[in-house]
Order: structure tokens, then sequence, then C-alpha cells
């Protein structure tokens, strides 16, 4: 009996022996949590960023898609150009009373020239190249090329009175300006006529 009660008593002591591990302190608790919380919001804001450039990156591709849609054929069109010119050149050598007086083949061949002018100048219109006429518009450098001025008190100052060579813009974007003559010395625009009295 003696030697059981002892083994039980050995066996309780050495049980108290073996201490379980203690928990860490709350102070490091605290510490691990914010270490934690400091990581998600980096990865947070690293998320954030990533989407942000994505979707930046999908806009500016949109928009290059769109750009080489409208531009992809403005070298083609800018060659084009000079043909568009010499057939207007050919029908503008016949002169009026010629041409209102023509018969035959003659007649056939100035109403083809003109058809094909036509057909040309519509073709440049369905892929986005279109004329600019500027006459007795205000000079626009953009736009506009100035060759002379012309001396005419008529018109304001700066409005275009002659168009020497038409001019074209792809979409948005002058592809040939055109070449112009400008009136010098006459009044001055009604633009800035207006400015005064919009500032008081």
């Amino acid at each position: 009996m003696m030697a059981d009660d002892m083994e039980k008593q050995e066996r309780h002591n050495g049980a108290e022996a073996e201490v379980p591990p203690q928990p860490a302190t709350a102070g490091a608790d605290a510490e691990g949590l914010a270490a934690a919380i400091a990581e998600r919001d980096e990865f947070k804001d690293r998320l954030l960023r990533t989407l942000a450039e994505m979707e930046n990156l999908r806009r500016r591709t949109e928009r290059e898609v769109a750009d080489a849609r409208t531009y992809a054929v403005t070298n083609f069109a800018r060659d084009m150009l000079n043909t568009a010119d010499n057939i207007r050149r050919a029908l503008d050598s016949v002169p009026a009373d010629a041409r209102a007086g023509a018969e035959g083949a003659f007649k056939g061949l100035i109403e083809g020239i003109d058809l094909t002018e036509r057909d040309l100048t519509k073709t440049l219109e369905r892929h986005g190249v279109k004329v600019v006429d500027p006459q007795g518009q205000r000079f626009d450098p953009n736009r506009h090329q100035a060759m002379f001025e012309v001396p005419n008190a008529e018109v304001p100052n700066g409005t275009v009175v002659q168009v020497v060579q038409t001019g074209y813009v792809i979409g948005d974007r002058t592809l040939r300006p055109a070449l112009v003559g400008v009136s010098k010395g006459g009044p001055k625009p009604e633009a800035n006529k207006d400015k005064p009295a919009d500032a008081a």
C-alpha cells in the first residue's frame, strides 16, 4: 500500500514539474497585431495602386487603338492629296465657256474627271479625311498657312480672302494646311471688339 502511495506522490510531483508554456505577454500580442495590420495595409495599398495602373493602362490602350483606327491611313491619304490636286487642276484648266459648250467625247471626258474627283472625295471622307475650305473664315494657324497678305479695307483684318491650295484634316488633326491669302488693313474682327465688353 505504501509503495502505491509513494508512486502516486511521485507522479503528482512530476506533473507539477512539467509546467505548460505560458502565453505571450500582452505587449508582444499588440506588436504582432500592429505588424499584421501594417502588412495588410501595405498589401491593400499595393492592390489599389495596381488596380489604378491597370485602369489607366486600359484607358490608354483604348485611346491608342482609337487613334490607330482614325490615323492609320494618314500617310496614304497624304499621298492621295496630290492626285486630288491634279484632278482639280485638270478640271480648272478647262474654261467655263468651253465646259458649257462641250459636246461628244470632250463632254464625256470632263464629266468623267468630275465624277472621279467626287468619288475620290467621298472615299477620303469615308476614311475620316475632310476638305478644309476656309474662304471667308478667320485665319487659323493650326489649319491654314498664310502665303501672302491682301490689302482689303472691306473685310476684317486676318480674314482668309483667297485659297491657293485646299487643305485637309483627318480626324481632329491637320493633314495638310490650306494655303491662303489673308486680308490686311480692314476693320478689327468682331471677336476682338467683343473682348473689352466681356471684360467690363
